[in-house]
């Protein structure tokens, strides 16, 4: 059976033939269509109109104004990790535990949508740029923290929010100092402006003191050369937060007296590590922390010292060496970065969980560092459709770990030493060379690259550089409340800029950024000549201040 306009048709077809015009029944039939048409056409028009304004205040309005009653803003980062990071460490956790391939992450359960990361002068960003994006909410040059790309301080998140009341916090398992933790406590033109951030993390600029809570790594740019730091004059900020009130962690014995933040006093500073925590597949808990640790001790903290208050807190934590596992194409060290952030990821969801304050949890990259798939071509021949994770299983060390071992070796037999406590032992490897010795040996002090490069090949890991791509990462969101929840996924659900998460938590916290950017206007943020010395540290990705103390 054909349409009605092919059977209106056939009618005038047939009318002109026989001699006649259009039967006037099929003019007031086709008259009434097009008026049919016109009224859905108009009626389709203003549904559509009606649609979006209710979607827009749905979404939007919401957030236009300030929203009442308490919250909590708890903002995750997984540096460097990418979609394959996950791939990676999912069927890693599996092989290893036996687990069925129904087992997911924790961060798994949790996807809303995506971000695409660019610079404002790249389309592949790095760390600074992309967290002043989530703090500030603009997009800025490779290298700013907590400036736009005129060089001019922007108000960030974190700083809104402690004006308003909020305590706040940063974890993170790399330098307090370093680029993601700086983004949001600090304004510096260039990320390797270490020792001026420290300063304005303790306070110390137009705004005075915006955190409550440090813990992360990053003693080195706190304590001058004299006292085993690295900072380019000779204040000791240590000694200089304590006499302006800060309480202060130095090891894992002050720590843990702590007891997992229901003994803390703040505001309080915890530097655990000389510079960045060691990876967890080398981390020594005796002396080092875990994320998790870190984590429950800022929340246990944070909810207690709010408890009575009529602000709740904000909390950034940073899974901050799945980056420097990309950097290094190292993939054993990489799912161990990633596990231990999702089982930090899961203690959060499950502790919000118990919260009656309103709260949301928001996680994301800041990039994909790396380049990585889980596949490698080994020969020219067809590729093989495989990955094999028994080789990640058997590597016990980070190549980090492998090389400073190796490089400070100072016995008799070099060669027995890179055989069975390097190759067999710390990375799992037994099918090794004598080429491979030979080399390893003859490059003592540079032989990361190629060590790890034997571990990605066994397990068939593909890398495609040592830097970041511009692959568009994963955002994840939770909240205690179901109305939020709701927000989160009509807010973040989807392919977004990265922009638009810190503009998220503007809004949904109700806070002014342009009004803290008026403010810090006059922030000193430019780099010294004494600080020029750290630009070469800062450019160099193998460089991570030694996690080995």
């Amino acid at each position: 059976m054909g349409s009605i306009a092919e059977y209106e048709s056939d009618i005038e077809r047939q009318g002109l033939l026989e001699g006649e015009g259009t039967p006037s029944s099929v003019l007031d039939a086709k008259a009434s269509r097009k008026t049919r048409q016109r009224r859905f056409i108009h009626f389709s028009v203003i549904s559509i109109i009606i649609y979006v304004i209710l979607f827009r205040f749905v979404v939007h309005g919401n957030f236009t104004k300030k929203s009442s009653g308490k919250k909590n803003v708890i903002f995750m980062v997984t540096d460097g990790m990418g979609p394959a990071s996950l791939s990676l460490a999912r069927s890693f956790r599996q092989h290893r535990d036996g687990l069925a391939i129904e087992d997911i992450l924790e961060l798994d359960k949790h996807l809303i949508g995506a971000s695409r990361t660019r610079s404002s002068d790249s389309l592949v960003t790095d760390s600074a740029a992309g967290a002043t994006a989530f703090s500030c909410g603009l997009k800025s040059y490779n290298g700013a923290v907590g400036v736009n790309p005129e060089k001019i301080p922007c108000g960030t998140i974190l700083e809104a929010l402690s004006q308003e009341g909020y305590l706040t916090g940063l974890v993170v398992t790399t330098r307090i100092t370093d680029a993601t933790p700086a983004a949001f406590s600090a304004h510096a033109d260039w990320r390797w402006q270490e020792d001026l951030i420290a300063e304005h993390q303790l306070g110390h600029y137009p705004l005075g003191r915006s955190v409550d809570l440090i813990i992360g790594g990053g003693r080195c740019h706190f304590l001058p050369t004299s006292k085993g730091g690295c900072r380019a004059d000779d204040l000791d900020l240590t000694e200089v937060a304590q006499e302006e009130g800060w309480s202060y962690v130095a090891n894992r014995t002050s720590f843990d007296d702590l007891e997992l933040g229901k003994n803390v006093q703040l505001p309080l500073l915890a530097l655990i590590a000389g510079g960045d925590v060691p990876y967890d597949i080398d981390r020594d808990s005796s002396v080092y922390p875990s994320l998790e640790e870190q984590v429950k001790t800022a929340l246990t903290a944070l909810t207690k010292a709010t408890e009575d208050s009529e602000q709740g807190f904000f909390l950034m934590i940073e899974g901050s060496r799945i980056d420097h596992a990309g950097h290094h194409n190292d993939p054993a060290a990489q799912v161990r970065e990633v596990l231990a952030y999702d089982k930090a990821y899961k203690y959060v969801i499950d502790f919000v969980k118990n919260l009656d304050t309103e709260t949301i949890v928001v996680s994301t990259s800041d990039h994909e560092t790396g380049g990585l798939v889980t596949a490698r071509q080994l020969t020219p021949a067809y590729p093989d459709y495989m990955w094999v994770p028994q080789a990640l299983v058997d590597a016990k060390h980070s190549g980090e770990y492998t090389r400073a071992k190796v490089a400070r070796y100072s016995g008799v037999d070099l060669e027995e030493f890179v055989k069975t406590e390097v190759l067999e032992k710390d990375l799992g490897i037994k099918d090794y060379t004598s080429d491979d010795v030979k080399f390893i040996i003859e490059n003592k002090q540079n032989c990361q690259d190629y060590v790890l490069d034997m571990v990605s090949k066994r397990s068939q890991t593909g890398w495609t550089t040592h830097g970041h791509s511009a692959v568009d990462v994963n955002i994840y969101g939770y909240s205690n409340k179901q109305s939020t929840m709701l927000e989160l996924y009509q807010y973040l659900g989807g392919n977004h800029e990265n922009i638009e998460i810190g503009k998220f938590m503007e809004t949904f916290t109700g806070v002014n950024l342009g009004q803290i950017t008026k403010i810090i206007h006059n922030t000193r943020h430019s780099a010294s000549a004494s600080e020029e010395k750290f630009k070469l540290l800062a450019e160099d990705p193998y460089h991570h201040y030694g996690p080995l103390e």
